[in-house]
């Protein structure tokens, strides 16, 4: 009997974002998008890393981008 894979949203984007080559994520925890963070939060090739706002983390992510050559991911609520 086959059996079936309980896939999440959240498990399907982080699985995307680690096989497109994206390490680091910028984040703005907030009550809209912690079920996503704590999803993205179990894929071991993913780092989150938290900012204060949107502003902070939009800047932080263009400089990764810049510095790296790949695009980071920015999740906000």
């Amino acid at each position: 009997m086959n059996e079936e894979k309980h896939v999440t949203v959240g498990s399907y984007i982080g699985s995307r974002l680690a096989e497109a080559g994206v390490r680091h994520y910028f984040a703005v925890p907030g009550d809209y998008n912690l079920i996503l963070l704590d999803e993205l939060l179990k894929n071991d090739s993913l780092t989150m890393i938290s900012c204060c706002n949107e502003l902070n983390a939009g800047y932080a992510a263009d400089g990764y981008a810049r510095a790296n050559g790949v695009a980071a991911q920015v999740v906000t609520f």
